[in-house]
């Protein structure tokens, strides 16, 4: 214990006493905080407001007839659009699912003619 206490005394007595004629301390610490606010909208939460942008510009503009990729991975073709419902035609029937899951467009749908 006194080990202890006499290296708290050492620290403390090497520390410089407190100008009271220095308060910008914390005006610097505020601006980084300001910079680290900014940073992390610019990499957080920017690209994630593009890209529920664009799922909702591909929700609005479905069209019977698309090759979809729904929620859970399932893959269809749109058969009919009723308001906020789709349903889709798989290879084993029909679905029915909200517009909102309706993930993005199934882009190995194109098929190569030979």
């Amino acid at each position: 214990m006194n080990i202890i206490q006499t290296v708290v005394n050492q620290v403390l007595a090497q520390t410089p006493a407190a100008d009271p004629n220095a308060g910008n301390g914390g005006l610097g610490i505020l601006g980084m905080y300001a910079l680290l606010f900014v940073g992390m909208y610019f990499l957080l939460f920017a690209p994630q407001r593009k890209r529920q942008k664009e799922l909702e510009k591909l929700q609005s503009a479905l069209a019977v007839g698309d090759e979809v990729l729904a929620a859970g991975g399932i893959y269809g073709r749109v058969v009919s659009i009723k308001e906020d419902r789709v349903t889709l035609e798989l290879d084993n029937g029909r679905m029915t699912v909200h517009k909102s899951a309706i993930m993005g467009r199934d882009t190995g749908a194109v098929v190569a003619q030979a």
